[in-house]
């Protein structure tokens, strides 16, 4: 473009992108907020058209965690950019990084009642990380700049930029508008020797060492340096559930079905990206140890000693600490034949036995694991598996393996559902762009579907071939069969005489995708689910697999439940 031309607002949003490696932008558009999509998709960036801007939201972020770069969502003024909250909330609570650009009222009009007028940057100033709103149009990019570098640098997250309509539409010459280059990637700090020296030592010292992977490590693509450091010191190893396939699940080091076991009676505890949260049970009685030592290894320094005291603090980036703990470390090698190893080892055979039980009940309704042990062995290691749900999800993450990073995402440390199909949508991109071959399987509880299902027309526009499979039991956590159901609420008001946890039974989702041009099926019975998901992964096209099971299926028993109150 000749220096002295005009540029629009909206060209200076999408060319600053650019220039910043934004590569996906996923939103609904609308006034004033049009022209950036089409701009958007004329130089090269991919625009997605969702269907609801918080499925958008949950793209975007999704682009982040896999890549390690924001993605942008693109919403409308007012309801647009509140509708996003929820996404940018969930994005927070992940520590993933993601940009959201919000259209907004005309300046001239703010406080008269504008259309969709809304005080967009105080809406969203708690659920992000940076908020702006540049005060003209060559200070776009300074602010996206902003946005981006933030975004990914100290402990990822989203962040927000706010443009008002008539600034999208105002023209300036190009040569007064200064385009921010791409900023460096995060510096990767490194904690003082003298701290790795007394982790090492802490964990020489210990007869029950316990080694805890979160979804950071995948993030921090330390799959490489955690596998050499685990693989030397030979302690047990657990997953977070985004954690897992950092280390693969096929390992002898994952002691995942004694995770109860090993976090009550653990003495030394080496934490990598993880936190003492809700997931861990804050690191308290009664699911730890009250004399455990930890160990924290994170990127934010606020984040150390949340919750408890950690004996240690390594505050770095994950991947280069692990390869300095690793050097460190000598010829320290946790002995295979400790009674810690072999107690633990007990354990995992006693629950995978309790378990396989379960998977061989193969009684119509089946019950979950005997409806998942149909599919789960036949996955290749190279699938993205999406899950949400309640029991759907928690059972979902024991039977289905991850043997690589970043292939398991799920609702994550906020637990929210809704964020399927957007996540989905956004792997399958991912995977079109960055791992081809690789397939997307989506796997959902009924009740988590309906929050989104209307996406399965931007999977089938966009041709992604995405395999939903719904765990359907006909309610939220449990549900009814048909003849049950009719009983309850034949002569009663419905809204008194049905149960709140209880959907429609046997809904046959799969119908959905004749409205697409697609095809789905339903199942109950073992050889048809086994048929159905093989047939389904072996074809480069989208379809939902809707499984219908025993209504009042539940977990097996378990010691401890996620929720587990702590004594404090």
């Amino acid at each position: 473009m000749d220096p002295e031309d005009e540029i629009e607002g909206f060209r200076v949003v999408v060319e600053s992108l650019k220039n910043l490696g934004v590569k996906y932008i996923f939103g609904v558009v609308g006034i004033p907020v049009v022209e950036i999509g089409v701009a958007a998709q004329q130089i090269g960036i991919q625009y997605v058209g969702m269907r609801n801007e918080q499925a958008a939201c949950y793209a975007a972020q999704a682009i982040g965690y896999l890549t390690g770069w924001p993605a942008a969502c693109l919403a409308v003024s007012g309801p647009g950019v509140l509708h996003c909250i929820a996404g940018l909330a969930n994005a927070k609570e992940n520590c993933w990084p993601m940009i959201l650009i919000g259209g907004s009222s005309e300046t001239r009009q703010e406080g008269v009642g504008a259309f969709q007028e809304w005080p967009q940057i105080e809406s969203v100033r708690v659920s992000t990380k940076y908020c702006g709103r540049p005060a003209q149009v060559d200070l776009i990019p300074r602010q996206l700049e902003r946005a981006v570098r933030t975004s990914v640098y100290g402990r990822p997250g989203p962040c927000y930029i706010d443009l008002p309509g008539d600034m999208l539409n105002m023209r300036v010459k190009y040569k007064d508008v200064y385009f921010n280059p791409l900023p460096p990637p995060p510096p990767k700090m490194l904690p003082e020797d003298r701290n790795m020296m007394e982790a090492i030592e802490l964990l020489k010292s210990a007869k029950r060492p316990l080694i805890i992977i979160g979804k950071g490590a995948a993030y921090g693509r330390a799959e490489m340096e955690l596998r050499a450091l685990t693989r030397e010191l030979n302690i047990p190893v657990l997953p977070t559930p985004m954690g897992k396939g950092v280390i693969p699940d096929d390992s002898d080091l994952v002691i995942s079905a004694a995770r109860s076991k090993v976090l009550e009676e653990a003495d030394v505890v080496l934490l990598v990206g993880a936190r003492l949260n809700w997931m861990l049970h804050f690191g308290t009685p009664p699911r730890w140890s009250s004399t455990v030592k930890v160990i924290q290894m994170d990127i934010c320094a606020e984040e150390m000693h949340n919750s408890i005291h950690s004996s240690v603090a390594l505050q770095g980036d994950i991947q280069v600490t692990t390869a300095r703990l690793n050097i460190l470390k000598g010829n320290f090698k946790f002995s295979n034949s400790s009674p810690w190893w072999i107690e633990l080892r007990k354990k995992c055979r006693e629950n995978g036995a309790s378990t396989h039980e379960l998977c061989m009940d193969e009684t119509v309704p089946l019950n979950y694991y005997a409806a998942f042990n149909q599919f789960s062995q036949t996955i290749p290691d190279s699938t993205y598996i999406v899950s949400e749900g309640a029991n759907t999800m928690d059972i979902g993450r024991t039977m289905l393996k991850n043997n690589l990073p970043r292939h398991r995402l799920d609702a994550g440390t906020f637990g929210t559902m809704g964020v399927g199909l957007g996540f989905a949508i956004a792997t399958a991109l991912y995977a079109r762009d960055n791992d081809p071959g690789a397939r997307v399987l989506c796997v959902e509880g009924d009740s988590a579907f309906g929050f989104s299902g209307m996406e399965i027309e931007t999977i089938a526009r966009y041709n992604l071939p995405i395999v939903i499979v719904i765990i359907n039991n006909s309610g939220i956590y449990s549900g009814f069969d048909k003849e049950l159901y009719s009983e309850l609420v034949s002569d009663e008001n419905i809204c008194i005489a049905s149960p709140p946890t209880s959907l429609l039974p046997g809904v046959q989702y799969e119908k959905m995708m004749d409205m697409v041009g697609m095809t789905g099926v339903t199942c109950s019975k073992p050889q048809e689910i086994k048929t159905a998901v093989k047939n389904a992964l072996a074809v480069n096209r989208a379809t939902i697999i809707n499984i219908m099971i025993n209504p009042m299926a539940g977990r097996k028993a378990q010691q401890h439940e996620w929720l587990t109150k702590s004594k404090l």
